[in-house]
């Protein structure tokens, strides 16, 4: 009987952590950030995999009212082979009515065959999906840029994070500019390189298992202590030293199952400083 309930505390304690929302609140301070940005809000959501916290979503939404975005990006993975593009979208109807959204695909949605539909849906509803493209962002009289790629899951004849970038730069001079991308993976000798102010990713789910002294247990290949997998990151590449990504430890969890340990789903609120 000891040990029954030992196990069931336990159970307990694991159902408890992958359905608590935990909001984290941090600030990322540039001095090419206009003026007119100065405490603006931006709420990440990643890695969802058709997980509801609650009829319709109505927990998540409720965080996400209460941190005040003044926009919402998501990161990908909103559904996987498990769940379908009908699953979000009394999500996605309530985070429209909050703040301006903007989305890219992560592999999941490629791999499941949804990221067209997806794209589509989104776009009905009021979303920015960003398709290796940026659009510009208007504030008092100033202006900042958001951009998104594709995972490269996606179409063969995609056009690049590195075309993206080009393009962007030819068009504004100096900008200050955010980039959506999916992979946490990629940011170090890749992303980083195309001189965004700050990257958001998803992807790493936190490490899964958050032990102490460890940046996370295992990655969503299964792979040992990965690193890139929660909260604020600088590049290691020498070729671009002053770049920074901010990877959110997502909400749900894989389709191959496994669960989180120490490792709350997360609503990530960011808000954008001048120093």
């Amino acid at each position: 009987m000891i040990v029954l309930s030992i196990l069931a505390l336990l159970a307990l304690g694991v159902r408890w952590g992958n359905n608590c929302i935990q909001t984290d609140t941090y600030s990322f301070a540039s001095p090419g950030l206009p003026a007119a940005f100065e405490g603006f809000r931006v709420v990440q959501l990643s890695d969802l995999h058709g997980k509801q916290f609650g009829e319709n979503n109505a927990r998540l939404l409720a965080a996400v009212e209460a941190a005040k975005p003044d926009l919402i990006a998501l990161t990908g993975d909103l559904v996987d082979v498990k769940s379908t593009v009908d699953d979000v979208v009394p999500l996605i109807e309530g985070l429209v009515e909050l703040a301006p959204v903007y989305y890219v695909t992560g592999n999941h949605e490629w791999a499941s065959g949804q990221a067209q539909r997806m794209v589509e849906t989104l776009r009905g509803l009021g979303v920015h999906c960003l398709e290796n493209e940026f659009e510009p962002i208007e504030r008092g009289g100033q202006t900042i840029l958001i951009a998104g790629v594709h995972d490269p899951n996606g179409r063969a004849d995609q056009k690049t994070p590195e075309q993206l970038s080009a393009e962007l730069h030819a068009a504004y001079d100096n900008p200050y500019w955010l980039l959506l991308a999916h992979r946490n993976n990629l940011f170090s000798g890749g992303y980083c390189r195309l001189g965004a102010s700050l990257t958001l990713c998803g992807h790493a789910h936190g490490g899964v298992w958050r032990l102490p002294f460890t940046d996370g247990l295992i990655d969503t290949e299964m792979r040992l202590f990965p690193s890139f997998t929660s909260g604020f990151y600088q590049c290691t590449d020498e070729n671009c030293p002053r770049a920074w990504v901010f990877v959110s430890r997502g909400l749900g969890n894989t389709p191959r199952g496994g669960f989180r340990l120490f490792n709350h789903p997360q609503v990530a609120v960011i808000t954008l400083k001048s120093n």
